[in-house]
């Protein structure tokens, strides 16, 4: 008997000794993150931060690769389809992996399927921004505008899918007005149009607009949160000027393609959450508006599934709808 369990404890510690090895030789080479937005925006800022922690304590270069179009789908595909040994990473977005499954009526991976959810990383809830030259300062007055002039006033978005244009097409349907939808590929491209007067509104997340309302480059009109920001405490939310329970929040988070090896996520996710209670990538979150969250590679998972839920229902109620 004793023969027999020593066996068996040698079979099983010989299953166990390649992923073993993997783990702890990983990483050997440079990792890609992959950010399905631009530069500038809080998808590059977030993976930026990530790379700049990830390339110190693995002692490996760590690059984030911007593949930005078509809402978020572009960028997750090529993730979906990489091979899956840890050295191809991206970022886990609310619009990609919660919005997308339900808004377009095709899109070319599975976000529960194709990936391995490694860790949620930051909350980045939305802003309803204008530009300064608009012909109203408040939240009401836009909307006041907009039906007086239904269908002619434009808005901007970071692309269709994108969670800044799901946003914009939950508060028309809240407000009851009518707007078209103008899709850009990300904030370096969209602020710009903003600032210069093109376009007059657009929602966008608070690490990418906070600066602007600061400098009075953009007017904030509303915090699409349930309480106001501690990151813009002057900025009344949406809900209480008039549209109770009126919320957008954004997440960003990192997966890997399916099938990658179980020990490398596990080091991943133990790293990234390390990484979270870091106090100099604390303070730099806080500068840069982003809430920290942080969780186990399960939490994440059930979390998105949870959050597919919950904007499905927000696609249905908006009318909202990509082919």
């Amino acid at each position: 008997m004793f023969k027999n369990i020593c066996l068996t404890t040698i079979v099983a510690m010989g299953a166990m000794w390649p992923a073993l090895a993997w783990s702890q030789a990983y990483p050997t080479r440079p990792i890609r993150i992959i950010a399905q937005f631009t530069p500038g925006t809080s998808t590059d800022i977030m993976a930026r931060v990530t790379a700049q922690h990830l390339s110190k304590v693995f002692n490996q270069q760590v690059i984030v690769d911007n593949r930005p179009g078509a809402g978020a789908v572009l960028g997750t595909e090529i993730a979906a389809k990489a091979t899956p040994d840890g050295y191809t990473l991206v970022t886990a977005l609310s619009s990609a992996f919660g919005i997308n499954p339900t808004l377009y009526a095709r899109i070319p991976y599975d976000a529960v399927k194709d990936f391995e959810p490694i860790a949620n990383l930051v909350l980045t809830p939305q802003t309803l921004v204008a530009s300064p030259s608009a012909p109203f300062k408040t939240l009401k007055e836009f909307v006041a505008y907009t039906r007086e002039r239904p269908g002619t006033v434009n808005y901007a978005s970071l692309g269709s899918g994108s969670t800044s244009h799901l946003s914009t097409e939950m508060f028309r349907s809240a407000a009851g007005i009518k707007i078209n939808h103008i899709p850009f590929k990300g904030s370096g491209e969209t602020h710009p149009q903003l600032m210069g007067g093109q376009i007059p509104v657009m929602c966008d997340a608070i690490p990418a607009t906070m600066p602007h309302i600061k400098s009075g480059k953009l007017r904030g009109l509303g915090m699409a949160t349930l309480k106001r920001s501690p990151f813009l405490p002057d900025l009344p939310t949406i809900a209480e000027q008039g549209y109770p329970g009126f919320e957008a929040v954004g997440w960003i988070g990192i997966a890997a393609p399916a099938k990658t090896p179980a020990a490398v996520l596990d080091k991943l996710n133990t790293e990234l959450n390390k990484m979270l209670n870091d106090a100099e990538v604390k303070e730099r979150l806080n500068t840069l508006a982003f809430t920290p969250v942080g969780s186990t590679r399960k939490e994440f998972a059930d979390y998105i599934q949870s959050e597919i839920a919950k904007w499905g229902k927000a696609v249905k109620d908006s009318g909202a709808r990509v082919d």
